[in-house]
Order: structure tokens, then C-alpha cells, then sequence
């Protein structure tokens, strides 16, 4: 059924915004009124925080569902925002969100902690409502803008949004976990939602262990061909779209709680909430939405059973547990609640006394100021979640002690874990031990609790909720303010690096460890690259190989490389494996070819000034540096053509301002494989400026490190401005490896 309007024909929607959020919910609730009068209330969270400035930056459309059944709303803006509201009815709510999203996906997606509910009528109302989400998306959006979906509602929109409107740029993030394959296997519709998912160019996880789930899902059920966090997707005209699938996780906007942590009332607020509760020693706090995942009854089971050993009592010791509504209309959650109320009330008889409750429950959400002033009071944070995308209540907790005090328990189910290693890391599953880390945290020394606490709060600082938009947007659309120096979440990932017993550093050349110059012959490393690779080049553990798409001979000429280095020539098709020799055999037709390649190609370049060729073993490449951008594209689309009839099926790449032809196909990622093999590197990274270099980054693992130098679209994590940059990354690579000698 098609939701009632407010007016007779439904509003037109201008396709004018270049960046268009879709989401099951608007970033406003409406209060009420009708028409011209109609009201609403901002309802911030930390996706509109995130998402706000380049929002109003972009002059960008948010797309989602009001909250209001069976009403349509004409679109508006809302403080500084373009709203489109999309209209559903309330069966549709019941089927597409109450029940496939919620009663079939969130169990499903959370290893099956409760059953999930296969209903084919639930899947036709989600293929439905999803399909009208994409509609209005592709109403809204400019040519060629950027469609950024979020979560696991909206799993089939990027590619419906790709089959309307292929010119679009298409980013998914999904905020909560996706399960392994054995699990997910159970969706009688799992072959429709990752094809929906694969529309999109950038698929967002919270953790590495999220993105590897889905792309195993991927070959199982489509042979697609995946290297590293990039998966291969065939397209109908015989070519291949990559689509990124990697971890982006998630965080908060860390400097606003830390505000008002720091406010005078806030901190008055957290004293008089420890004196409500009788002034214990220790408040133990747990904030959760009411979800059988959050491990709400493991948490509440651990603590009546160290009330009942007596390892804690009721006047050394409380618990205060928030427990927002959630889906009440849904029966799983009905019994949730009343099996934690009814523990709540047994706890509490038990062992409650005058003016010494056991737990504090609260059945109800409050704002960010009461949360803020709650964090302060509580001296010990419990989080264990059975299962978490990432769990935004740490992050918070961790933020708003700028005493750098308190103690978080964490478990390890939660995408959080990966970030805030200083937590007392937990498995709820296991009930002793979780009774005995809440002791430790109750006991842990001031000193202790302050050390932790300093390392968690940079963390959370550093990685931000606008870093992450930023991270994510910056990967779609290649598009981003890279400032000098190692960014701390590099520094950070190197420290990770540099503890792996064997590690391959792999680098690009020229842009890399050298300026780009007019004359590639003059070349140079940076003094203090260099430096830093000689360093490097004298640990066992380590081995450094420089990569390029230059004739191996230029590479040593130019580079002068350390004698223990790998090198990698004309992408790989050249390889130089300590004292073995240059791996290269050409067979007598390439030979053929080649003679024919170079001999158009540089008749190509000869009617054009500034032109140059550079011979290679196994190709040749037509530079156009000095010409004009239009006239050295120009001359690339020329030279292309004529080899192209010539010569059909030759390997062909486009770096900066070079075309390459090689009669026998690498690349660096190939390479780099090879290397890697070579070395027995337990960890790579990789760094690197050019298009060519993706190749390099698309086979990198998880525990890799993959570094852009520069500006531009990459599959890349971590970004470097320039060779000066490089070199400071270089540097604290060798410094590190120097201190674990």
C-alpha cells in the first residue's frame, strides 16, 4: 500500500545536489502541524555529526523515512540541510523495518544470538521500500554525484541506484556486523543482497574481520575474484569494476563530550548522582539499548553472583544500568524486558539495603548532558556486548574522562576492541572471568587507571567521527586536504607494523622516494629517504624492495639501491631477487611485437615537442609530461589508436602523465606477491603515488599497511603529502626497527 499524502500529486525533486546521505531515518523528528506549518526537531546522533559539515559544505540532500507512518512530506530544508522525506506506509513499517531489517537481518547479522525470522513477504516489502529509497536518491542527485548509503536497511540500494543512474559515485558503510559465512548462508536471499551491496564502488565495515566475512561471501557465491580489500565485479561490456570492501571504523564527536564533561553542572550533576545512590566506593554503569546482543543479562548474572560470594557488597559496590526502549513492538524484545526487570527486581530483594541499592534500572534514554554527567560518576564502564559492529558507549565513556580516570571493561566481540586494546578486554560468555575483571577494575590502582585511561582517550581523540567521514569520503571519491607530516593514525599503524617478525617494506620511486622532475634521469631519493632505507636494509628481519614501473636499469642508475634491496622493474615485469639475477625471458613473437610498438609509438611522439619515449625490456612509454594537459591527452588518445589497430591486445596503463604498452602483462601488484613470497614477510607496507600503484595496494592483507603519496581516488588507507612525508615515515620505520633489535 502506497502511504497517504499531504497533497493531491507528489513534490518534484530537483536533481541538483552533488552529495546525497540515504538513510532508513532523517536527521529530524517531526513534532507536528500540516503544510507551510509543519514542525521539526533536529535529532542529532553521531552519523549527523559526522556528516553535517560536509553536508552544508556540499550543499548536499539527506534522504530517509520522517518516523511518521502512512504521511508524505514535500521536501524542505532544515537547519542548513536539504531534507527528502520518503514516505512508508504502516504494514511496510511492519514488514520492511519491524520485520526483515529487525526480526531477520539484525539476528542473523549478530551470529544468530536469537532465531532469526525468514518471511518471503517481509523480503518483498524490503526489495520494495528499498527500491523507492533509490528512486528518490536518484531524483535528487546531480550528474556524477556522490551517494553516500547507510546500513543494513538499505542493503539493496547501490545497485539499483547503479542501474538508473551508472554516472553516480556510490559509498555504503554498514554500521553493524557482517557475519561469517556458514551464518549468512542461512538467508534464503543472500546471492540478491551482496549483488545489492556490490553496486556500490566503496563497501564500509567496522572491523577488518567484517570486510573479510563479506569477501569470502563474495567467492562463494560468485567466483569473483578478490585481491586483498578490493573485489573484482565483471560488468556487462566484458571489463571490471573494483569495488572497495574494507574497515572504516566508525567514532564520535570525542571533543563535545569532553566539553561537557568539563562543564560546572555537568560535574555538580555527576556528584549528586553518586550521592543518590548512597555514596558507594565503586558505580559500576552500563548504557545499552534494550537488545538481547548487548549482553545485558551476562553483565547483571556476574554481578548478583559477586554480591551473593560476598566478593563485593552493596555498600562498596553498585551497579546502575540504562536501558534505552528499543523495538518494543517486536515479541523478542517484549521478553527481553521482562526477564531483565524480573532479575533487576531479584537482585534488589536480595541484597539491596536502606539507602544501598544493588542496581539502579532505567528504562529510558536521556540526553548527552545526563550521559556525560553519568560517565563522570561512574568509576567502572561496563560493555559487553555479545556482539557489536563497534559500540559508540566506549568511545563516549572514554571521552568524557578528561580526569583520566575510570576504568573500561570491554568485550571482545565489539568493533571497539580493536581500538581501545588499554580496556580490560573481556568474553561475556565466560561468567568467571568477567566476575573476576570487574573485581580488577573495581581494585585497579590510580596510577594504573590513569595510564590506561591517557592511551584510550588519544585513541579516541585522534580517530574521530569526522576523521572517519573524512576517511571514507576521501576514499570514494579521492578528494581531501592532506596536511604534512605522519598523521597519528599512520604512526599508530606502524607501531602495529614493526612488530611482526618478518617485514617487507615495499616503495614506490619516482613521487615516492623521489621528486617528480622534468628529466626522470635526474631523479634523486631525498637524503634523508635514502638514509632511512639503508637503515632499514641492515636488519635480518627486514627487507626493503623498491617497486617501479622504470626499466630495472634506470631504477639502479637513479636509485642506487642498497645491495640487499629487492627490485621490481617496468611493473614487475623485471625482477631482481638478491644476487639472482633479473627475472626476464622474452619469447620470439614479443620480441616481434616489441620491435612494431616501439616503432609507432615513437613516430607518435616525434610529431609532438616535448614528447619522449622510454624503452623497456618488455614495452615502451610515451611521456607527455612537458606537454599541455589537453595536448598530452591528445597525443596519449592518438598513440593508443593507432596501436590498438596495429597491435590488438596489448597490456596498456595510464599513469601520471605517461601511456605504457608492454607486449607481456604485470603489474605491481603481481610483483609485490612475488616479493612477498620471497622475503616471507609476515607484513608489507606499501607506498606509493601513481595510478600504477593500486595494483600494489589491492593485494594487500589485513594486517598490511598500504600508503598514498598525494592526491587522488586510492584503495590505499593512509595518506602521505609528499617525499619530504615519506621520508619521516621511513625514518620512524627504521628508528622503530633500531629499538626492537
Amino acid at each position: 500500500m502506497k502511504p497517504a499524502t499531504d497533497s493531491e500529486t507528489e513534490p518534484d525533486i530537483e536533481p541538483i545536489y552533488d552529495m546525497v546521505v540515504v538513510s532508513n531515518r532523517l536527521p529530524v523528528d517531526y513534532v507536528g502541524g500540516e503544510g507551510a506549518e509543519t514542525q521539526w526537531k533536529s535529532s542529532p546522533g553521531g552519523l549527523v555529526t559526522a556528516l553535517e559539515p560536509v553536508m552544508r559544505a556540499t550543499e548536499g540532500a539527506w534522504v530517509g523515512w520522517a518516523g511518521v507512518a502512512d504521511r508524505e512530506f514535500a521536501p524542505f530544508e532544515h537547519d542548513g540541510i536539504s531534507i527528502v522525506p520518503v514516505p512508508l506506509s504502516a504494514q511496510e513499517i511492519e514488514d520492511y523495518y519491524e520485520g526483515f531489517s529487525n526480526d531477520t537481518l539484525w539476528p542473523l547479522y549478530h551470529d544468530v544470538i536469537a532465531r532469526p525470522s525468514f518471511h518471503r513477504e517481509w523480503w518483498d516489502a524490503y526489495v520494495a521500500v528499498n527500491r523507492r529509497f533509490a528512486e528518490a536518491a536518484a531524483a535528487a542527485a546531480s550528474e556524477g554525484a556522490v551517494v553516500w548509503v547507510q546500513d543494513y536497511q538499505l542493503q539493496l540500494v547501490p545497485r539499483m541506484l547503479r542501474e538508473a543512474r551508472p554516472d553516480l559515485v556510490i559509498g555504503f558503510f554498514n554500521h553493524i556486523p557482517f557475519p561469517a559465512y556458514g551464518i549468512y548462508s542461512q538467508l534464503p536471499w543472500r546471492r540478491q543482497v551482496v549483488e545489492g551491496l556490490l553496486g556500490a564502488d566503496v563497501i564500509g565495515f567496522q572491523r577488518a574481520a567484517d570486510a573479510g566475512n563479506f569477501s569470502r561471501a563474495v567467492r562463494r557465491l560468485f567466483g569473483y575474484k578478490t585481491r586483498g580489500t578490493v573485489v573484482d565485479v565483471p560488468e556487462g561490456d566484458g571489463g571490471v569494476r573494483h569495488v572497495v570492501a574494507r574497515h572504516f571504523p566508525i567514532s564520535i564527536d570525542a571533543a563535545a563530550f569532553e566539553d561537557l564533561a568539563r562543564m560546572p553542572e555537568v560535574q555538580e550533576r555527576a556528584r549528586a548522582i553518586r550521592r543518590s545512590l548512597g555514596d558507594p566506593d565503586i558505580v559500576m554503569l552500563g548504557v545499552d539499548r534494550l537488545d538481547y546482543t548487548k549482553g545485558i543479562r551476562h553483565r547483571m548474572k556476574a554481578f548478583g553472583e559477586l554480591l551473593r560470594d560476598g566478593r563485593v557488597s552493596v555498600e562498596h559496590a553498585t551497579l546502575v544500568q540504562v536501558a534505552s526502549p528499543s523495538r518494543e513492538r517486536v515479541e523478542t524484545y517484549r521478553q527481553l524486558r521482562d526477564e531483565i526487570e524480573l532479575t533487576v527486581g531479584r537482585l534488589n530483594g536480595d541484597y539491596s539495603t536502606l539507602g544501598h541499592p544493588a542496581i539502579t534500572y532505567l528504562h529510558h534514554g536521556y540526553p548527552r548532558q545526563e550521559m556525560a554527567a553519568l560517565y563522570l560518576a561512574a568509576d567502572v564502564m561496563l560493555v559487553t556486548a555479545l556482539r557489536d559492529g563497534m559500540n559508540l558507549v566506549a568511545k563516549e565513556y572514554v571521552a568524557s574522562r578528561y580526569d583520566d580516570d575510570g576504568v573500561l571493561l570491554l568485550s571482545e566481540f565489539t568493533g571497539a576492541s580493536d581500538e581501545l586494546r588499554q580496556a580490560i578486554l573481556v568474553n561475556p560468555h565466560d561468567i568467571d572471568g568477567l566476575k573476576d575483571a570487574m573485581v580488577e577494575a573495581a581494585q585497579m590502582p590510580k596510577r594504573e587507571r590513569a595510564r590506561r585511561m591517557r592511551v584510550l582517550r588519544k585513541r579516541v581523540k585522534e580517530n574521530d567521527v569526522a576523521n572517519w567521514s573524512a576517511t571514507f569520503l576521501e576514499t570514494l571519491t579521492g578528494v581531501g586536504t592532506i596536511d604534512p607530516g605522519v598523521p597519528e593514525a599512520l604512526r599508530t599503524a606502524v607501531a602495529r607494523l614493526v612488530e611482526a617478525p618478518r617485514l617487507l617494506v615495499a616503495l614506490d620511486f619516482d613521487g615516492t622516494l623521489a621528486p617528480i622532475v622534468d628529466r626522470p634521469e635526474d631523479a634523486r631519493a631525498t637524503q634523508r629517504a635514502r638514509a632511512a632505507v639503508e637503515r632499514m636494509a641492515e636488519h635480518e628481519d627486514t627487507r626493503v624492495a623498491l617497486v617501479s614501473g622504470r626499466a630495472l636499469a634506470s631504477l639502479k642508475e637513479v636509485a642506487e639501491p642498497p645491495v640487499a634491496a629487492l627490485l621490481s622493474g617496468s611493473h614487475g615485469v623485471e625482477l631482481q631477487l638478491d644476487a639472482g639475477g633479473v627475472t626476464i625471458d622474452l619469447r620470439e613473437g614479443e620480441l616481434t611485437r616489441l620491435e612494431q610498438l616501439i616503432e609507432i609509438v615513437e613516430d607518435a611522439a616525434s610529431a609532438a615537442d616535448g614528447a619522449w619515449v622510454e624503452r623497456k625490456p618488455a614495452g615502451i612509454a610515451l611521456h607527455t609530461r612537458k606537454l599541455g594537459a589537453s595536448a598530452g591527452a591528445a597525443l596519449q588518445r592518438t598513440a593508443r589508436e593507432q596501436v590498438e589497430q596495429a597491435l590488438p591486445d596489448l597490456a596498456t596503463r595510464t599513469g601520471k602523465n605517461v601511456l605504457e604498452f608492454a607486449v607481456r602483462a604485470s603489474d605491481k601488484g603481481e610483483a609485490l606477491q612475488r616479493l612477498r613470497q620471497h622475503a616471507g614477510a609476515d607484513a608489507v607496507i606499501y607506498v606509493g603515488d601513481d595510478v600504477t600503484d593500486e595494483d600494489a595496494f589491492a593485494v594487500l592483507g589485513g594486517e598490511d599497511v598500504g600508503v598514498k603519496v598525494g592526491q587522488g581516488k586510492s584503495l590505499a588507507a593512509y595518506r602521505l603529502k609528499g617525499p619530504d612525508d615519506v621520508a619521516e615515515l621511513l625514518e620512524l620505520l627504521a628508528d622503530a626497527r633500531d629499538d626492537a633489535r
